[in-house]
């Protein structure tokens, strides 16, 4: 699983990046989420796989530490990703006339650069309220991964501080992200249903609804998992919404792109077309010579 979630990612950047018909705000974000989810997942499931191997299910301090940080980093940058996504397409179907102005390319980078800072910040405040609380040396944590809100429950001292700042997270990283989802996907379903053409009522259909699919996919399993073990310890449940949440989640990413986005699959078809002329042309018996003969 984690093979096949790194080479599909890496072939949707390689796509996004070699063809220019792709050069696009939408394929910018898209070629993002890909770097997100191969840094996502190779935060946690290496390590898994270790353990699984060597029969030890031990961490260090701080390894657990730098684990729980790039999980929360990552985790944000993918939330935020998927809202920029989801304005994209509200701008691209509710003023397409503006599309080109207001998702400038700059504008893009700089919005890139905005999330992943404060992700960057809040991954460090994690960290840090960690640092300022230990009160512990050798415990067990009910998960495959140092989950960030069990750490913060075993290490803040006061539990109902803990369930504040991970309430204020979750508004900030969950619910305000989430609800412009859902407001840009109850606005421009009444402008989808007014396209003309049947094809581009099918295209603009698919891309809303590829992206639907991967934002329940994540929000899903991440508010199980996060949420609930803020209160309580993770029955067995939230165990299982942890592997949902980081090997499967950025596995299935790329292939429910690829299979809804038309635009992502010609990319594809011609990269691998372009790659199959590129052997053929340095195939040592591609070339004969006038006798027919392979030089």
């Amino acid at each position: 699983m984690y093979l096949v979630t790194v080479l599909r990612n890496l072939l949707i950047i390689l796509a996004v990046s070699s063809d220019s018909h792709l050069h696009t705000p939408m394929c910018f974000f898209l070629s993002n989420l890909s770097w997100v989810d191969i840094g996502f997942t190779s935060a946690m499931v290496p390590k898994m796989i270790v353990d699984m191997q060597s029969h030890s299910r031990v961490i260090s301090f701080a390894g657990c530490l730098t684990q729980m940080s790039f999980f929360v980093l990552f985790a944000c940058i993918e939330d935020m990703l998927l809202t920029l996504m989801a304005y994209d397409r509200f701008v691209a179907i509710y003023h397409p006339l503006h599309y080109p102005v207001i998702m400038n390319p700059h504008l893009g980078v700089f919005f890139v650069l905005v999330h992943f800072f404060l992700s960057l910040l809040d991954s460090q405040l994690h960290s840090w309220i960690v640092l300022q609380f230990t009160l512990f040396k050798n415990v067990e944590i009910s998960n495959f991964v140092c989950e960030p809100s069990q750490l913060l429950d075993l290490a803040c001292s006061d539990s109902v501080i803990n369930s504040i700042f991970i309430y204020l997270d979750s508004a900030m990283f969950g619910f305000l992200p989430i609800s412009g989802i859902l407001l840009s996907s109850y606005k421009i379903v009444p402008s989808i249903l007014r396209i003309s053409s049947s094809d581009g009522k099918s295209k603009a259909f698919s891309t809303c609804g590829s992206h639907l699919a991967v934002v329940c996919l994540f929000y899903g399993t991440g508010i199980d998992m996060y949420l609930t073990s803020a209160v309580s310890p993770p029955p067995r449940s939230g165990v299982v919404a942890s592997v949902m949440y980081t090997p499967v989640t950025p596995m299935l990413n790329p292939l429910i792109y690829c299979l809804r986005n038309r635009d992502i699959q010609s990319a594809l078809w011609r990269l691998r077309s372009r790659t199959v002329e590129s052997h053929d042309l340095f195939h040592p018996f591609s070339c004969v010579g006038e006798k027919g003969q392979p030089y």
